[in-house]
């Protein structure tokens, strides 16, 4: 069944097309970066996610695709997805298909741990798992990869691990349901569990040192447990990965929401996976959170003023909106008047396209700032106005959860679903 030989070679196209993610030379702006680690652009607007998708081989949601998932859930789309924020997918119909053929799927996403504390683009993909966890009534597992920020960052284990839990309570706090959802620390989880691990090998069995370093972008300074962790990140995809929840069923296909930069772990995983006798996971891909100066880079834990974090204060909030917020409105009130705002490069405009839920108020906000009717101060306020609650409830829940609520949510265990 499993064939190394065969992996490896379907792998080198996947080396050869450049899955580390650089949108090569030639493209738009010559200078777009993506991958796991880093995102960077010349232009104003961000990454040009058209060409994006046409590089990573993916497919573009289109109207086609939400008008299905309204129609297979019976309710309005969720406003990230009707919003074109979630962009992207791969055989996100195979999932709706199972769906509507009442077979089971599951859903995975995860976080790297490497700060006591989140910011607003970490909130992206698990405010859109939670709804999808919901509309679908089916299992969740998120992985916290406290190791792979160990091997990248200058932590030691133990803080890794204690970053894991500390992001654990945020997770907890958006308000998954502890009956479908299983989190993991990656230091934890492995060492217990043989499955997972036997999942590992049969990766890296079919992976050699070669390609993953032409995916990833490894050197030879590297570390050896850089090169062994995109089998870590991949395995969580198979459901034999998780005995206690699926019986020890293999056949259970998972649904992956995740920053379109993590692609490159599973296009490697969609390869490799039928190879061992799995299904191909299905991804759908979000765009990224921009930084506070501006889209040509993503929201960044390591730099305090690019980032809104949960544990900022209204004060915080405000001041950091003020001063660093990108604007997209006229050098003066007149230039600004007689031109309108660009809402493609003002942050504020961008900031609300993820968190204002009305879309007729988001409309009429676009217009009117296009018109130079609403200035750029006006835009600030309404921001501040729609994160300071935001935030400020976080925190309030984030508050309830216990050092034994987030073990319970931690423990390997049978969720509420028969298999």
């Amino acid at each position: 069944m499993e064939d190394p030989t065969a992996c490896a070679t379907q792998l080198e196209k996947l080396v050869i097309d450049g899955v580390n993610g650089a949108v090569k030379k030639g493209d738009r702006g010559a200078d777009d970066f993506v991958d796991p680690w880093s995102v960077t652009s010349a232009s104003a607007k961000g990454v040009d996610y058209d060409k994006l998708i046409r590089r990573f081989g993916s497919s573009k949601i289109d109207k086609d695709l939400i008008d299905r998932f309204e129609k297979v859930l019976g309710q309005p789309a969720h406003h990230l997805l009707r919003r074109g924020i979630f962009f992207s997918h791969r055989d996100v119909h195979h999932i709706l298909d199972l769906h509507e053929q009442k077979k089971p799927f599951f859903l995975y996403t995860g976080r790297g741990p490497s700060s006591e504390a989140m910011h607003l683009g970490h909130l992206i993909p698990f405010i859109f798992t939670k709804w999808l966890q919901d509309v679908f009534d089916v299992p969740l597992v998120i992985q916290l990869t406290d190791d792979e920020k160990f091997l990248w960052r200058d932590l030691t284990l133990e803080e890794a691990r204690r970053l894991a839990t500390e992001n654990a309570k945020d997770i907890i706090a958006i308000g998954f349901d502890i009956e479908k959802t299983f989190i993991f620390s990656d230091l934890d989880y492995i060492g217990c569990s043989p499955d997972f691990y036997h999942n590992m090998c049969r990766i890296q069995k079919c992976v050699t040192f070669n390609q993953v370093k032409g995916i990833f972008g490894f050197g030879d300074s590297d570390c050896i447990g850089k090169i062994s962790f995109p089998a870590i990140q991949a395995a969580t995809s198979f459901s034999s990965s998780f005995p206690q929840i699926f019986g020890g069923r293999k056949d259970i296909p998972c649904l992956i929401p995740c920053a379109i930069d993590q692609d490159p772990y599973f296009r490697m995983t969609r390869d490799v996976a039928p190879r061992i006798g799995y299904p191909k996971p299905a991804l759908i891909h979000s765009s990224f959170f921009p930084a506070l100066q501006g889209a040509q880079t993503k929201m960044s834990s390591s730099d305090p003023t690019s980032s809104i974090f949960l544990t900022d204060t209204n004060a915080k909030i405000k001041t950091k909106i003020n001063k660093y917020a990108f604007s997209g409105g006229g050098a003066t009130i007149e230039e600004h008047k007689e031109h309108g705002g660009d809402c493609d490069i003002d942050i504020s405009y961008q900031y609300m396209k993820f968190f204002l839920e009305d879309d007729e108020r988001l409309e009429q906000i676009k217009k009117d700032y296009t018109s130079g009717e609403l200035l750029t101060g006006y835009l600030k306020k309404e921001l501040i106005s729609i994160l300071q609650p935001l935030v400020s409830s976080h925190t309030e829940r984030r508050k309830q959860v216990t050092e034994d609520k987030v073990r319970q949510f931690m423990t390997p265990r049978k969720l509420k679903f028969d298999y």
